[in-house]
């Protein structure tokens, strides 16, 4: 058996970043910068009002209080969107609206919910502000010049936001990876009822919907039974479709595990000096078998075959990889550290288990309980965990232990 970190890390370094591309930002949500962007303009470009009130000297409102208010002259009203065009003088307020730029010889705001009108031409002030209090400074946000993002960024809402304010309405981003799914087995069925010796195929719409909530593209290949040439054109024709190729099943050593065969052939056919077929036992539980090829310059994962080995192979494996392709930077899943809700017992056998566990924050520590079910075929149980839970090779852990974890979303 070979370590996991050891195949990540074989994995990883055949893998490139796709090449960058022109995108609209109204396009951009999900996908990673290509390169750095700067920003020409401020933000906020002028400082303006953080609060609704009157825009004032600082000076004046010194001794202002409740029992002893501040009276001052009124001298002009500045809404949003509007330029200042009126100086706040001696003893003078302007009244100002959220988000309107500082008129000059103001230096502070005074909340309205701590002033009084008195009059159409005065404002009675209850408390002392001082100087930048309740304004937001030309750049407080982003001084001209500043880098915005830095290459390899993912673009969520706030950060389509953030280029927006800066006008970045074109940005150079790493194209979304086009990855095909296929089926392997002549067990399996798409949908319908089912006749003797035949399953509804769980991976397929598993791995495609994984693909999918980690912001690639997914093809849908169906399903290949174990014929050898059947299953060389599907992925043939995969390998010309797509940019990675994922198969669950036939991955193992039985008569009809075919998918290592398969590509063993198209590597021999494949003149790129990259080309390559390993073919892992990997020392960890579920998911032991992974076969992963590099042939026509695209990778391709070949999974097991049991759903739940299926499921964890890819969070290993292919996601981090095909991430990467995406042009992340971040590509691994989070991992913290929880206390076990229970015993969680093993057997020593020269592997790490990765247990399905549903996490809770107990006195403000993550606490780890398994899923009612470990083995590898038992989805159901598996569709209702949180993280997997590293349990490191010995007799497992005792109740209360700390334990590393591994979020699955």
């Amino acid at each position: 058996m070979i370590d996991l970190i050891e195949v990540q890390r074989e994995i990883l370094a055949t893998i490139e970043a796709l090449p960058a591309m022109e995108c609209a930002l109204s396009d951009a949500l999900g996908l990673a910068l290509a390169s750095d962007v700067f920003t020409a303009d401020a933000i906020p470009p002028f400082a303006n009002t953080a609060m609704d009130g009157y825009a004032v000297r600082a000076a004046d409102t010194v001794d202002a209080t409740d029992a002893s208010p501040v009276r001052l002259r009124v001298v002009g009203e500045l809404r949003a969107g509007r330029a200042p065009t009126i100086a706040v003088g001696d003893g003078e307020a302007i009244r100002i609206m959220t988000g309107a730029p500082m008129p000059d010889g103001a230096d502070a705001v005074v909340m309205v919910e701590r002033t009084e009108r008195a009059g159409d031409d005065a404002v009675v002030i209850h408390t002392a502000v001082t100087p930048g209090q309740f304004v937001r400074a030309a750049g407080g946000d982003l001084q001209s010049g500043a880098r915005v993002f830095t290459a390899g960024t993912v673009l969520g809402a706030a950060q389509l936001g953030v280029l927006a304010s800066v006008d970045a309405q074109r940005v150079q981003v790493t194209r979304r990876p086009r990855v095909g799914v296929l089926s392997t087995g002549d067990e399996l069925v798409a949908s319908g009822a089912l006749s003797p010796g035949k399953i509804r195929d769980a991976n397929r719409p598993m791995l495609l919907a994984l693909l999918q909530r980690a912001g690639l593209t997914p093809v849908d290949l169906g399903i290949a039974r174990d014929d050898e040439a059947e299953m060389t054109a599907k992925i043939d024709d995969a390998l010309d479709a797509c940019d990675a190729v994922i198969t669950s099943g036939g991955v193992s050593v039985g008569d009809f595990d075919y998918v290592s065969t398969v590509l063993e052939r198209l590597v021999e056919a494949d003149r790129d000096p990259r080309a390559q077929v390993n073919w892992y036992q990997v020392a960890i539980r579920p998911a032991k078998p992974l076969c992963y090829s590099f042939v026509r310059g695209t990778p391709v994962f070949g999974l097991p075959g049991n759903p739940v080995s299926s499921l964890v192979s890819f969070e290993l494996f292919a996601r981090p990889a095909l991430l990467t392709m995406a042009g992340h930077t971040e590509v691994q899943r989070e991992r913290l550290t929880a206390r076990a809700a229970h015993p969680m017992p093993r057997t020593p056998d020269g592997k790490i288990h990765f247990d399905r566990v549903t996490l809770a924050v107990v006195d403000g520590h993550y606490v780890a309980s398994s899923v009612r079910a470990q083995d590898s075929n038992t989805l159901a149980a598996t569709a209702s965990a949180d993280a997997l839970a590293l349990i490191p090779d010995g007799d497992g852990v005792v109740e209360g232990a700390e334990l590393q974890i591994q979020l699955l979303g």
